[in-house]
């Protein structure tokens, strides 16, 4: 942990404001850039053993890194302070990571050796495409897009949006999600996963999609159509109907990675709100901004929510280190629609300390702002995980009113017993 912590201090926050001006800003070229400094920061990290920390070797025995979920927790949120650069300078970033675990845990041995090796050694990146145009992709039942067999080729035709990663120049493939078997009486055995090569004939990157203006290039959430994409049978992960099965396996921990990334944003946000608001040229009314009451509860506040998100989630990381990410599926939704929301009130804090400058391109506070509203809907909408989290709690009902039946029966005999009349 001390290694990561230095490496963040001493050469990435360093080179985070240089990345982003090595973006150029003319509209084409700025999705055809590999941003130099990050790159060196990719193979320093490399050379010091950085690298692919994200992947358990308990989990992934053959790719892992011998560390936990619970150990990588702490690890996100540090890296999480540089934003994307971060995480991306240890080959730990999203889409990426959840592609990769996808690949060790369900990809052949040949998939494996074409994808998975190259994406961790950080040589390519990738793209999942699940979301689609014109669907209410909270329900993946939904997806429409269509998956089907012709010969030993497999036939791929939809239209997809808000695909991370397909606008980066180093994406080579593309994990996508469709409908193979429509006609299945179960609506979660319709769906298959393929891997498709980005420069396959047929996949067209339409536009780059805007986050309240940021478009996040060169990674970017983009609008993909595929048009009559064929890929070798061989392409199938895992096999037929699988499609679910495999989302379910890559979002758990993709959640959860989010979450962690999201504690480090709030907790770089404060330390600005911190900064700022112990300037000394900084005065409002006679006093400095520290000594108004309205901003010591605010620090204070801001402090307490993300002492509480980060303890969610190193409960739900402790879970899937035990029992997988199945098993942790209640904490993983705790998490995912709390930890956003504490993170967007922490930001919202720290801007209005900056005033007018907080939502301006002078502060990293807005583009943060951006990224995390994203999460509330990315990877399930709020209402979907506090909808099974509500759920998962009534099905303990039963169990409760069987023990309280059982207690009463208790409670009365011992009223009985000592003659003491029973109130109710």
């Amino acid at each position: 942990m001390a290694k990561v912590i230095k490496f963040l201090e001493e050469e990435i926050l360093p080179a985070v404001k240089v990345a982003h001006a090595q973006i150029p800003d003319d509209p084409i070229k700025r999705w055809q850039t590999v941003i130099p400094v990050v790159e060196e920061l990719k193979a320093k990290a490399k050379k010091q053993g950085l690298w692919n920390l994200f992947l358990s070797k308990a989990h992934y025995p053959e790719f892992g890194v011998p560390l936990s979920n619970l150990e990588y927790a702490v690890m996100a949120e540090v890296l999480a302070h540089a934003g994307h650069i971060g995480p991306q300078a240890m080959n730990c970033s999203a889409p990426d990571t959840g592609n990769m675990e996808v690949l060790a845990r369900y990809g052949s041995p040949e998939q494996q050796r074409t994808w998975l090796v190259p994406l961790l050694n950080g040589e390519i990146r990738s793209a999942f495409a699940m979301t689609e145009k014109n669907v209410a992709s909270s329900d993946a039942t939904n997806i429409r897009t269509s998956i089907r067999q012709e010969g030993n080729e497999i036939v791929i035709n939809g239209h997809k949006w808000w695909i991370s990663g397909a606008g980066d120049p180093r994406t080579r493939v593309h994990l996508v999600m469709g409908k193979s078997d429509p006609n299945n009486k179960s609506a979660y055995n319709q769906q298959s996963v393929v891997i498709v090569p980005a420069d396959a004939p047929g996949v067209k990157v339409v536009r780059p999609m805007n986050v309240f203006g940021y478009d996040d290039a060169p990674e970017g959430h983009c609008e993909v159509i595929y048009d009559n994409v064929r890929v070798p049978l061989s392409n199938l992960v895992l096999g037929w109907g699988r499609g679910f099965e495999i989302i379910q396996g890559r979002l758990g921990p993709g959640r959860i990675h989010h979450c962690m990334r999201t504690i480090g944003v709030a907790q770089a946000s404060l330390n600005l709100m911190l900064q700022r608001v112990t300037d000394p040229s900084r005065k409002t009314f006679g006093k400095y901004l520290h000594q108004h009451g309205t901003v010591v509860a605010d620090i204070a506040k801001s402090r307490a929510e993300i002492e509480s998100a980060r303890l969610l989630v190193l409960s739900a990381a402790l879970q899937i280190d035990k029992y997988k990410a199945k098993g942790a599926l209640k904490e993983i939704g705790i998490a995912k629609f709390i930890v956003p929301e504490m993170a967007l009130t922490v930001i919202d804090r720290a801007i209005q300390a900056f005033g007018a400058e907080g939502v301006s391109q002078d502060t990293e506070l807005a583009y943060r702002y951006a990224g995390i509203r994203t999460l509330r809907i990315a990877d399930g909408p709020d209402a979907v995980h506090i909808q099974q989290v509500g759920e998962r709690e009534l099905k303990r009902a039963p169990g409760l009113v069987k023990k309280a039946q059982e207690i009463k029966k208790k409670e009365n005999a011992l009223f009985k017993k000592h003659g003491i009349k029973a109130h109710l």
